[in-house]
This record gives C-alpha cells, sequence and structure tokens, in this order.
C-alpha cells in the first residue's frame, strides 16, 4: 500500500510539473500604433499604450512578457519592459530625434514572452504590429534674410506701390514655425512702409533735394512670433529729376600751418535748375568741439595766459597739474590727450580737498571765480546738485559759506556773508538758466562778485541772474572751513559733479574786466573772408564772436557764388593742433512769393590741418663746475647755469623720408612757458644749503617762480633770451660745504605747456675742499688752479698740532696770526666786493669773469692765508677727524676747545660786516702778500 502511494504521488507530481513548463500561447499586441514626440526630447506618447498580453499567465516564465523588440531601417528608438507580469511597456528615443532632419517614424514592433523556464527556451513573439510616429516641432530657428542687404532706387516725386520685396525664411520643419507671418521695419520715421509679404512701399513722395539716400532696417517674425536676429539693411537711392546744390568743392581741404588765410572752395557754385531766386542765404559752421576746449587756443597754463592777456594779478589755481607741491588734484581723473589742455573729468565719484594754505583767506566784496566747463544734462529723473566748488565748515554744522554748483541744468552760486560783516537779509543765491549748462560742450565761465551784484560771463556774453534768492547771514563761528573741488564737504563728500573741468581759478580782491575776459577764451582758428573789397554790395555777411559761424546773404546768385570762393580758414598759432575740423554748410534757397521754393543739401567737409614744423629745444652749456668751498660759502653761492644757452631749431619736411633740419641764423627764436631746474638725489637740506633765484632777475619779465627743496620752476610765457637771462641768475649755496663733493640738478624747458620739451640738460657742481702742497717759496709766477685764495696744508697742520712747539716757532705763529687777522679783514670784504659786482653784471648781461677751475688759464698769486673764518673752520674739521675717539666727560677734546671760540668767530663776523658796509669798496692786490 505505501509502495502505490508513493508511486501515484510521484506520478502526479510528475504530471503537474511538466505541464508547466509547457509555453502554449503567443503573447498578444495591438496591430497598430500611433505616437508623437517632441524633437529633442526622448519620451513617445503612445496610442493606445504599449501592453502585450499572454494567455498563458499566470504560469511563471511562460505568461510573463520579457522584451520587446524593434524592426526598421535604424528607427532610433527602443522598446522598454516595465512589468513583466502585466506586459506594460514604454517606448522611447534611443537617439536625438529632429524635426528638421525627420518628421515621422514608421516601424514594426513585437512583444516577447519570457518562455518555458527560466533559461527563456521555447519563448513565443507576437503577431507584428506597425507602429507611426510623429515628430513634433520646436521653434528652435529664427528667420533669416535670403541677401545680406537690399538695394534699390526711386525717382523722386512717385508713389510707387512696391520698390522691392525681402524675402526671408525659416529652418523649422513645422508650417507653424517655419512660414514668415510679418516683416518690420525698425528704423523710426522713415517714409517707407513694408506688408506681409515683405513689399516696401514709400508712404510720400520723395525729394532728392531733402535727402538723397535712405537706409532703412527692416526685422521679420516666423509664425511663432520669433524675431529674426539680425535686421537687414535696405538701402534706396533717390534719382533727382534735376541736381540743384552746391558743385565744384571738395570734401577736404588741407590747411599747412603758418600759411595764414586760405580759402575753402575756390570753384563752389550753386546749381538751382534755372528756378526763379528771390535770395540765398548760406550759413558756414566750423565745428571744432573735439579739439581741446573748444577750439585752438593757446594751450599755455592759466597763469600764463592771465599774464598774455593782461589780468589782475594774485589769481589761486585750484585745478593745476599734480605735482609734489600741488598734490591734492592727483588722485582727479584727467584728460591730457587733448593737445596739452589740462583737463580733468568727474564722473560723480572723485573730488578733492584744497590745502588751507593755498585757499584764498581775503576774500572781500569783490573776487571773480571763473573756470572751463563742459557739462551734460544729469542723469535721473531727480536731477541732484552738482558742486564745482564748494567752502563748507569742516567739522559739526557742515554749513556752505560759499559754492558754485549745477542744478538742473541752471548755474547757481552761493555766497552767504557773516554776521559780523552784515546782519540784515541779503542776497545769498544767484541763479541762471542757460542752454550752454547742459549742452555738452566747452564753455568758459566767469563770475565777477561786486557784492551785492554779482555777473556771469559766459564765452565773453554777460548774463545777469534770472533769480535772486535772500537769506540771513552766518553766524559767526571758530570753526574752520574747508575748499573741496568736484563736490561739498560735509564730513564726507556729497553732491558730486559730472562733467569735465579746467582751470578752476579764484581771485580775491578785484574783478575781471570784459576784455580780459574775452581774450582768455578767444579762438586762435577760425573762418574769414578773402578780399572784402571785392565783394558785390548786396552781399551782407555776419560772422559769431568766435568765427566759427559765417552768413552769407544775397539776392543775386552769382554774388552768392563769389563770395562762397572767398570764405577761407584762418589758424594764427605757430604750432596748431594738426587734425580735422569738419564744416557744415546749410542752405536756404527763396523764390518769388513763396518761402522756400527749393532745398539744397547741406555740404560736409572738413579741413585737415597738417602737422606743423616741430620746434626742437636744446639747452647747451658746461655740464660740470668745480668751485672752492669758500665760493659755496660765500653771501651769493655760485652760479650753475652762468653759460647756459638756450635755442630752437624747426624740423620740416614732414612728408619725406628724410627730415630736413632748419635752422635760422642764431637759431629759432621762441616763447618758452616754463623752465624746471630738479636736484638729483637727495633733496636740499634747508638748514645748509638753498637754491635760489633773486626777485630782481625776474622784473621787466613776464615770468614768476616758485622754489622748494626739490627745486625751482621758472614759469610764464617769454622769450628764450629771458630764460636764459632768469637761469643764468640762479644762485646756490651751500654754508656747510664740508661733507659735500657734488650736487646734481637737471634742467629742463618747455613751449606750449609741455607739449615740447627741451632735452635734460644735467649739471653737476663740484666742491673742491683742499688744495696739493705747495713746494714753491715765490709763488709769483706759479698758475693757480682755481680762482679763490686757499689755505696752505702745512700751515693748517701746524696750526692744529698737538705737539708742544719750540718758542722761536711759537713765535712766528702768533706773528702770522696777527698779520692774518689784519689781511683777512681787507680779504672777506674784497670777496663781498666782488661777489656784488659779479651780481651786477649777470643782471646787466655781462660775462661773469669767473671761470671754471677746470678751463682757467689765468695766472695769480695764491693766497697762502685763508679768511679767519675758513682757518678756524679747516682747524675745526681736522681736530674732530684727529680726536675723534678722545673724549674727555662725554664730550669731545674738539668740542670743549672750540666752543667759545666759534662763538667769538660770529661776533667778529658780524663786526667785519658792519665795518665793510661803512668803509666802502677796497681793493686787495693779492700779489703784494708774501708767504
Amino acid at each position: 500500500t505505501l509502495l502505490m502511494g508513493i508511486e501515484l504521488f510521484a506520478s502526479v507530481f510528475q504530471c503537474g510539473f511538466f505541464s508547466s513548463l509547457l509555453n502554449k500561447h503567443k503573447p498578444w499586441i495591438e496591430t497598430s500604433y500611433h505616437g508623437v514626440i517632441t524633437e529633442n526630447m526622448d519620451t513617445v506618447l503612445l496610442d493606445p499604450p504599449l501592453v502585450a498580453i499572454d494567455k498563458d499567465a499566470p504560469v511563471p516564465y511562460a505568461g510573463e512578457i520579457c522584451a520587446f523588440k524593434i524592426h526598421g531601417q535604424a528607427a532610433p528608438f527602443e522598446a522598454v519592459v516595465l512589468n513583466r507580469t502585466s506586459g506594460e511597456g514604454v517606448l522611447r528615443a534611443s537617439g536625438p530625434v529632429d524635426c528638421e532632419s525627420q518628421k515621422e517614424y514608421t516601424f514594426i514592433i513585437q512583444a516577447y514572452d519570457c518562455g518555458a523556464g527560466p533559461s527563456g527556451a521555447d519563448w513565443k513573439k507576437s503577431h507584428k504590429a506597425v507602429v507611426h510616429i510623429q515628430v513634433d516641432d520646436v521653434n528652435e530657428f529664427a528667420p533669416v534674410f535670403r541677401e545680406p542687404e537690399y538695394k534699390a532706387s526711386v525717382t523722386e516725386g512717385k508713389i510707387y506701390d512696391s520698390i522691392l520685396q525681402v524675402e526671408a525664411w525659416d529652418q523649422d520643419c513645422s508650417p507653424q514655425y517655419s512660414q514668415i507671418c510679418n516683416y518690420d521695419i525698425v528704423s523710426a520715421g522713415t517714409p517707407f512702409a513694408i506688408d506681409r509679404n515683405g513689399n516696401i512701399r514709400n508712404t510720400e513722395r520723395l525729394s532728392y533735394d531733402k535727402q538723397q539716400s535712405y537706409k532703412i532696417m527692416v526685422t521679420a517674425y516666423d509664425c511663432g512670433q520669433k524675431r529674426a536676429k539680425e535686421s537687414v539693411a535696405v538701402h534706396i537711392d533717390v534719382k533727382p529729376v534735376c541736381k540743384p546744390g552746391w558743385q565744384g568743392w571738395n570734401k577736404r581741404v588741407d590747411y599747412e600751418p603758418g600759411t595764414g588765410s586760405k580759402q575753402l572752395f575756390p570753384k563752389m557754385h550753386l546749381e538751382t535748375c534755372g528756378g526763379p531766386l528771390s535770395g540765398v542765404r548760406a550759413m558756414v559752421e566750423l565745428q571744432t568741439n573735439h579739439i581741446g576746449k573748444g577750439c585752438d587756443r593757446e594751450t599755455y597754463s592759466e597763469k600764463s595766459l592771465q599774464k598774455l592777456c593782461g589780468a589782475a594779478s594774485g589769481s589761486t589755481d585750484l585745478l593745476p597739474a599734480p605735482s609734489p607741491s600741488t598734490n591734492w588734484t592727483a588722485p582727479l581723473l584727467t584728460d591730457s590727450g587733448r593737445d596739452s589742455d589740462l583737463i580733468y573729468r568727474f564722473d560723480g565719484h572723485q573730488a578733492a580737498n584744497v590745502p588751507d594754505q593755498v585757499v584764498p583767506q581775503n576774500l572781500t566784496d569783490q573776487f571773480t571765480v571763473a573756470t572751463w566747463m563742459k557739462h551734460g544734462p544729469s542723469p535721473g529723473l531727480r536731477a541732484e546738485k552738482e558742486t564745482l566748488l564748494c567752502n563748507s565748515d569742516k567739522t559739526e554744522m557742515n554749513r556752505h559759506h560759499y559754492s558754485l554748483y549745477v542744478h538742473n541744468c541752471r548755474l547757481v552760486f552761493l555766497l552767504r556773508r557773516d554776521f559780523t560783516q552784515v546782519d540784515t537779509f541779503r542776497p545769498a543765491e544767484f541763479h541762471w538758466k542757460l542752454e550752454q549748462i547742459c549742452d555738452k560742450e566747452w564753455h568758459y565761465y566767469v563770475i565777477n562778485v561786486e557784492f551785492p551784484a554779482v555777473t556771469l560771463f559766459v564765452d565773453g556774453v554777460t548774463y545777469e541772474p534770472y533769480l535772486v534768492t535772500d537769506d540771513w547771514p552766518i553766524h559767526a563761528s571758530k570753526i574752520d572751513t574747508q575748499l573741496t573741488v568736484g563736490a561739498c564737504w560735509q564730513g564726507r563728500f556729497t553732491q558730486y559733479f559730472r562733467g569735465s573741468l579746467s582751470g578752476l581759478t579764484i581771485r580775491p580782491g578785484r574783478i575781471e574786466t570784459q576784455k580780459v575776459i574775452s581774450c582768455l577764451q578767444a579762438c586762435k582758428e577760425g573762418l574769414d573772408i578773402n578780399s572784402l573789397e571785392s565783394l558785390a554790395k548786396d552781399i551782407k555777411f555776419h560772422f559769431n564772436p568766435a568765427q566759427s559761424v559765417l552768413v552769407v546773404e544775397g539776392e543775386d546768385l552769382d554774388s552768392i557764388n563769389t563770395a562762397m570762393t572767398k570764405v577761407s580758414y584762418i589758424n594764427s598759432r605757430q604750432f596748431p593742433t594738426p587734425g580735422l575740423r569738419r564744416l557744415h554748410i546749410t542752405t536756404t534757397v527763396q523764390c518769388f512769393g513763396e518761402d522756400m521754393c527749393l532745398s539744397i543739401p547741406d555740404i560736409k567737409a572738413i579741413v585737415m590741418v597738417l602737422p606743423p614744423s616741430e620746434p626742437r629745444i636744446t639747452i647747451t652749456g658746461s655740464n660740470r663746475l668745480v668751485r672752492p668751498a669758500s665760493d659755496l660759502r660765500g653771501p651769493m653761492g655760485v652760479s650753475p647755469f652762468k653759460e647756459l644757452r638756450i635755442t630752437s631749431t624747426v624740423i620740416k619736411g614732414h612728408s619725406s623720408p628724410f627730415k630736413e633740419l632748419v635752422m635760422s641764423e642764431g637759431g629759432v627764436m621762441h616763447n618758452l612757458d616754463y623752465c624746471d631746474i630738479l636736484v638729483i638725489g637727495e633733496e636740499l637740506n634747508p638748514e645748509r644749503e638753498s637754491l635760489e633765484i633773486h626777485h630782481n632777475a625776474l622784473l621787466g619779465k613776464h615770468l614768476d617762480a616758485t622754489n622748494s627743496t626739490s627745486g625751482i620752476s621758472i614759469y610764464g610765457v617769454d622769450s628764450m633770451a629771458h630764460y636764459e637771462q632768469a637761469l643764468r641768475q640762479v644762485r646756490y649755496r651751500n654754508w656747510r660745504p664740508a661733507t659735500l663733493s657734488e650736487r646734481r640738478f637737471r634742467l629742463t624747458c618747455s613751449e606750449l605747456n609741455g607739449r615740447y620739451t627741451s632735452n635734460e640738460f644735467n649739471l653737476e657742481v663740484s666742491v673742491l675742499h683742499h688744495s696739493a702742497p705747495v713746494e714753491h717759496v715765490n709763488h709769483m709766477a706759479a698758475q693757480s688752479q682755481y680762482l679763490r685764495p686757499v689755505h696752505h696744508p702745512l700751515m693748517i697742520h701746524t696750526l692744529n698740532s698737538h705737539m708742544s712747539a719750540p718758542p722761536a716757532a711759537t713765535v712766528v705763529i702768533v706773528v702770522c696770526i696777527a698779520a692774518l687777522v689784519v689781511i683777512v679783514v681787507f680779504g672777506i670784504y674784497r670777496i663781498h666786493a666782488t661777489h656784488q659786482e659779479g651780481f651786477r653784471e649777470e643782471e646787466e648781461g655781462v660775462k661773469d669773469t669767473e671761470v671754471d677751475w677746470e678751463n682757467s688759464t689765468l695766472t695769480i698769486t695764491v693766497n697762502p692765508m685763508e679768511t679767519l673764518e675758513e682757518v678756524r673752520e679747516e682747524e675745526h674739521e681736522e681736530e674732530e677727524e684727529e680726536e675723534e675717539d678722545v673724549q674727555i666727560g662725554g664730550v669731545s677734546s674738539a668740542e670743549s676747545d672750540n666752543s667759545d671760540e666759534d662763538e667769538e668767530e660770529e661776533d667778529e663776523e658780524e663786526d667785519e660786516r658792519e665795518e665793510q658796509k661803512q668803509k666802502g669798496k677796497l681793493e686787495w692786490d693779492n700779489s703784494s702778500v708774501t708767504y
């Protein structure tokens, strides 16, 4: 029974197991599918969804779906089973799908079950289903015009239905995104229109006289409203029926500097096509706004220009060129590339505090504020104050005492008086509203204050304030004030200026005359008319004050043509700014009974100012000067530049590869505007040396000078001869030359404010401290190496020796010292008189009798004894050298021995100077002294 049961169980189990391995049915899917995919995406939306069914389910493997396979010509898709049991799947792109490459795909798909077991054997596949997939377009391309530009021409006076047609295309694949649905003209204010097909037509009758050609920009939109990335240019030329206008003129006229006046249009005439004219008005405009401060002016410094124009002295330059002594302008932005004009640009972030020692402290009821200004409209809806100049409290209250600022294109000058001067309601703010303030051009502004009256000059024209506001005076206080440029100080900078300034000055105590103001802003170039006497009587002409605009009017056409041929350009500067000047001519033609019957096209030409013949300034002279220490200690010192000479040569022939050097007899004399003597190496020590020029050396010249420990600057527009005379009288003095072996100086000179500079002239001043030992007893026949008497080294050694001298030697020394004292009195006076003679000779331009010791050929007697002052100084120096290590109670023996002698020396020197003043000039012949 047990065996029968086991056999029955085995047979049943074996029957069930094998029956489960059987795969009886094939999977089933739909017969066709439709899908949609967006280009550049990977997901396909199928209708119906991708699902496979197998009747063997839920038998494992046989009833499960393991794969979907795609058959087709390289279809970029793949089918993935999401759930083997349910048979769900998804179709997605296996690579990039681009609608522009292929809009739709068709392929075959089949489903596969998992077979009869885990090994996948005996799998079955479904029937073949057709899949159609459509690629949806994305508007990724913008329209592109088929031509890079379009050209057409029309005849004036006609209306065209279509002048030309522009065409654009789109690379997108769908009709929605590939079709061009609209065209548009981008250029505003043109007399043209365009339809949706790209046809351009004119909306009004065109005139050749008004405009000969048009350039309009056209863009295109596809049906997805995507705009073309680049618009296309359409050029439309207008052909005249007649060609009225100016003929026979050149677009460029070359001007050679120094040639005076040159005709601009010698063959010009106006063609009017035979129309009956009653009058012609032509306006010629010379446009020079791009040059410096508006035209070719003299590019000297403001102080030099003021002297040239006869302005009153005492003005303070608040925007000088940066230097060690004027360093407050160093952080400001400069625009120095415009013919050497010193221009400061303010962009709303720069300002400068003027040092207290520079600020004028004596502003009275009369003073002048002047500046060049270039300013445009203020940015933003609410314009803030833009301060040019402001004097306010340094701390605490921050009150504005006086200031000059721009607000809403109005120039405002604020002046608050102190209670100590007046305690009543007085004028405090003066307002001017002028177009020049915001026209982005250079103008010269001068404010003359004669309190309570304030007058503004703009380019030499007077303007009274349109509004004056009264206010109470400021209460007196002990708070210091701060003068600022480019903003106002209120504990920090506020109300920043935006624009350009140049030559900002204050002159206290006096106001400027209109004649001087006109001179300061006058142009050196402009328009002119040659041969005025040859013009017809009916011709009228008018110049503006700057001679940059000329208006010519007449009734007869021939007279107008003759007058226009005489219009000339003139530039009186010796070295004008090279480059172009634009010319603009506008013409109005009147007919009988009509205001204007014909439009004449404007003329735009240029005057090309050629580069001028450049001067080459050369400084020559002796490069080394050797003087004994006594000369440097003298009251007049030495003249380092005694043999200086300044010449100027001119280089011509700019067009040829080889420049010709031309020099007139004695050189070409020009004006200089500054010469700087710079100390090379360590700066001067005011305690022992000085470099200076006497005020008398500048009398009768247009020169001023400033000096510091870095050197001397002589400035002012004056001749080279005057600069030579002044430089020759520069004195270097060193009253303690013991430790000095040499001093080096560098001299440079400038013409036209640095536009042309000289060579760097280097000079070395060497000091001779000792002479070589003299072996001759008779010095009458020996040539001296230098002009000043020097001490005998042997005698100095004897006087300073610490060894006990024999009695006879002692007597000799005493006698010699006594004789030396008498001789020294006369010797010092002789030296002083000799320096006085030399100084007077320098002022008269006579060559100094002194020459460099190296070049001296004079035979003189060497005085073996020097002045008492020199002997004692040498004694003191040698004692310090010999007894440097010997200390007595912490003080060197040299100090203890000579302290009383130094005091006696000073007393003796003062007595000797008084005696010299009373005795007058005495002569001392060195040849009479024996040693």
